[in-house]
Order: structure tokens, then sequence, then C-alpha cells
């Protein structure tokens, strides 16, 4: 009884979606935790205004994220 041949492994698709959960992760993180500590130590006039400075920083990473991706893409790697 042959078993049926598996397809190949894609490890490029596979790093890309590694990639994308980690970019994902730490802007979560970055945000989200990072808003949550300043609230806790400073309040929440603090917290507010760390939040959008937390969330400027986090659109840099997501778009520079970007910018690679498609740069990869363009290249054809």
């Amino acid at each position: 009884m042959p078993d049926k041949p598996t397809p190949p492994t894609d490890y490029r698709k596979m790093r890309r979606a590694t990639d994308r959960s980690l970019v994902i992760l730490v802007i979560v993180v970055l945000v989200v935790l990072g808003t949550t500590l300043i609230g806790l130590i400073w309040g929440l006039p603090a917290a507010i205004t760390g939040g959008l400075c937390l969330g400027g920083g986090a659109a840099l990473i997501g778009g520079l994220w970007l910018l690679l991706s498609l740069v990869e893409k363009w290249v054809g790697e």
C-alpha cells in the first residue's frame, strides 16, 4: 500500500508567515504593554500621550517592514 508523496516544504512561505507574525506581535506588545505600563506608573494623561508616541513608533516599524517586503517581492527572491 504505497503512501501518497507529500508536496515539498516551502520554507520561504513559512519564513514570510513567521516574519509577519513576529512583526504583529512586536507592534502589539510595544503599544499595548507600553501604554499599560505608562498608565500604571504615571496615570491616564501620560498613557494617552505615550500611546500616541508608541503608535508612531509602531507605524514606523510596520512601514519599514512593509517597505522591505515590497522590495523583496520586487527583486523576486
